[in-house]
This record gives C-alpha cells, structure tokens and sequence, in this order.
C-alpha cells in the first residue's frame, strides 16, 4: 500500500499485547525500547518470524540488531514505555479492537483485508478529500 500510495498513506502502529498472550506486553515494550533506537520495524519483524517466541528470542533479537543493551534494558523497564503501550492498549480498546492484527482506514475498520480492498477503501478516501476540496474551491 505504501509502494503504490506513497504521499497520500501512513502507516500508525498501535500496541495491543492480548491478555491471553504472556509474552504480548515484555515483546511490545522491548519493540518500543528498539523504537527508541531507530529499530522498531526490525524488530517487530523478527518478532513475528521467530517463533515460538520467548525471553530469551525477545533478548537475543536486541542483540542480533546491534541495541545498545543497557539503554533497551532501561527503555523496555521505562515507566513511559509502559504508560505508552498501555495507551495504546486502551485506545484499541475504545474503538472495538478485540484481536490482532486490526486495520483501521482513517478511523474506519478495515474489513476487506485484500490488497484490492485496502486499495478500493484508499481511492474512496483519496475520491472523497478530493470533492470536499473541489467542493471548497468553488
């Protein structure tokens, strides 16, 4: 999507750990100690590739992206890397978020996971500023 739109998408990634997954929350917030460092999709890439994930996988991923160890050990245990993945936990939970991965299109589920489909909710977006701003220079 961001190949084929790249100056009307962004990308907004929001942390949902489940409950029901022990390692959800150590892994979002090592992601976001990684963040900190300029690796965050690195990182969350080798998250999801090298499974089953635990502790140690989390760590050694660190490692294996050159982290600066003691400030990932610091940042992961950070009250605002806490305070920030718990924020984002509650914000999925306001708009009805219940699993991952959830997609939203400017606050609109996603519910065509396709690319087509993604791509046909983009164009309507993209149809739809574009009459409001024709609409406003008249």
């Amino acid at each position: 999507m961001l190949e084929k739109n790249p100056n009307t998408v962004k990308i907004v990634y929001k942390n949902f750990p489940l409950s029901s997954h022990p390692l959800a929350m150590p892994a979002a917030k090592a992601a976001m100690a990684a963040h900190n460092q300029g690796k965050f999709w690195e990182f969350h890439d080798r998250l999801f590739a090298d499974t089953p994930l635990n502790n140690d996988k989390i760590k050694q991923i660190a490692v294996d992206l050159g982290l600066d160890m003691d400030r990932y050990e610091k940042d992961m245990n950070s009250p605002a890397v806490q305070q920030l993945v718990i924020r984002d936990l509650r914000e999925g939970q306001d708009v009805g978020v219940r699993g991952t991965p959830t997609l939203f299109l400017n606050g609109a589920p996603v519910k065509n996971r396709s690319p087509a489909g993604i791509q046909e909710m983009i164009d309507t977006q993209l149809a739809k500023r574009e009459a409001r701003k024709t609409s406003s220079e008249k």
